[in-house]
């Protein structure tokens, strides 16, 4: 295999297990997911995969913290495309502090480095398991 179909097929990999695991833990969090959240999901695992890797000697607690940038960043980029331009009301954090134009808050941003610790980890692992095929 060619290291380009490698690469394809390893990231293809992380996006279906990114977006299968977010979809999960938000129907487990909040009863319901949109598709939309099933794409986000997947874009932001293979980000923090990449940023796992390239920075996998950088201390947990900065992984995190990069980590945690990365996923509100794409979360506001896709609510304001889902949310306030397509109108689809996926979310709407309006009523929580902090938040910016109610599609992030301080929150989510929180629960979201706390999440990275296990993403990082299940990401290791994945990284040592698509090494051996």
């Amino acid at each position: 295999m060619s290291a380009a179909a490698r690469k394809a097929r390893d990231y293809s990999v992380i996006w279906l297990i990114g977006s299968a695991g977010y979809s999960l833990i938000e129907i487990l969090w909040r009863g319901f997911t949109h598709w939309t959240m099933a794409v986000t999901g997947g874009i932001c695992f293979v980000l923090l995969y990449g940023l796992n890797r390239r920075h996998s000697r950088e201390r947990m607690v900065f992984r995190c913290l990069r980590g945690t940038a990365v996923i509100t960043a794409v979360e506001f980029l896709v609510g304001c495309l889902v949310n306030l331009k397509l109108h689809w009301q996926v979310w709407d954090y309006s009523n929580s502090f902090g938040n910016l134009l109610g599609q992030i808050c301080p929150l989510y941003s929180i629960l979201w480095f706390f999440l990275c610790i296990p993403v990082f980890w299940i990401s290791d692992r994945i990284h040592h398991m698509l090494a051996r095929f």
